[in-house]
């Protein structure tokens, strides 16, 4: 007598154990996914931010290099041009150079601006230059070494005044001299650029250095208030390119003191990241020329 047996059945996975399934790989999914935005969040901001620190230092650099130069004079230590031995003999200041934009070497001219723009000014002149000892005669001479901000005046131009004129517009910080009709961008995502003036002060009370906004300095370029700045605060806000989950009323303070809040401004700057940079720089020359010789 033969034994039925039933044919075996096969189990798969229920609706339900599939459905199970799909959810926990969606919620593995959701959290690598939320993992890499905090990640690219993160590796952004840092990014933004260090993009943020390197711009500012390249402006206060080259801000810097052409105002600790302001009115400064080549010192001709043969005037006379007898090349005498004697330590005593006369060193001089030599001043006379052609003018640029109308302005000398008189000390009115040296540095004009005001809160946002500023015009700075001192003389070019040949410097000795020596290269390898292999190197021929016609590779030593001089040269004119001494640039604007804009990398002008070339080495063809002649002895002259070299000019920067730093303007801001437009989020844009710019600047033009020498051989530069157009002003050329030097900065983008500037938030702020406010300068201030350190101004030496003589009464009967003595010789005294104050601060003075550039609002309250004259425009006049003859006044002989601009003769006493004997340095000049620079303070520059820049702001990033990448958006922050920012909680409402988030504030950084300004140049001018103010606080502002980042998460309420309009345009580009809504819920970017601002950072404040200032230098306080001295006038690397400041003698009592009052024209040019």
């Amino acid at each position: 007598m033969k034994t039925f047996h039933p044919p075996l059945r096969q189990r798969g996975v229920t609706l339900i154990e599939l459905m199970v399934g799909i959810v926990i790989g969606l919620l593995v999914v959701a959290v690598a996914m939320g993992a890499l935005m905090v990640s690219r969040g993160i590796s952004g901001t840092v990014s933004d931010a260090s993009g943020i620190q390197q711009q500012g230092a390249y402006i206060m650099r080259v801000i810097g290099q052409q105002l600790r130069q302001t009115g400064s004079l080549y010192l001709n230590p043969d005037p006379s041009g007898t090349a005498s031995t004697d330590v005593l003999s006369a060193v001089v200041f030599e001043i006379k150079a052609n003018a640029i934009s109308g302005n000398s070497f008189a000390q009115e001219d040296t540095l004009v601006g005001s809160e946002n723009t500023v015009t700075t000014g001192f003389r070019r002149y040949q410097e000795n230059v020596f290269f390898a000892d292999n190197a021929t005669d016609d590779d030593i001479g001089t040269d004119y070494l001494a640039r604007n901000c804009v990398g002008a005046p070339g080495n063809a131009s002649t002895d002259q005044r070299v000019e920067s004129i730093f303007t801001f517009a437009n989020d844009t910080l710019r600047c033009q001299g020498n051989d530069v009709v157009i002003p050329q961008p030097l900065a983008q995502n500037i938030a702020q650029f406010y300068v201030t003036y350190m101004v030496q002060t003589t009464d009967g009370a003595g010789s005294k250095l104050q601060y003075i906004k550039g609002s309250d300095m004259p425009t006049s370029a003859i006044d002989p208030t601009w003769r006493r700045v004997q340095g000049m605060q620079i303070c520059v806000v820049l702001y990033g390119s990448e958006q922050i989950d920012m909680p409402a009323g988030s504030k950084y303070t300004d140049c001018k003191g103010d606080e502002v809040d980042m998460t309420a401004l309009a345009g580009a700057r809504r819920n970017r990241m601002h950072m404040l940079f200032t230098s306080t720089f001295q006038l690397r020359s400041q003698g009592l020329l009052t024209n040019e010789s």
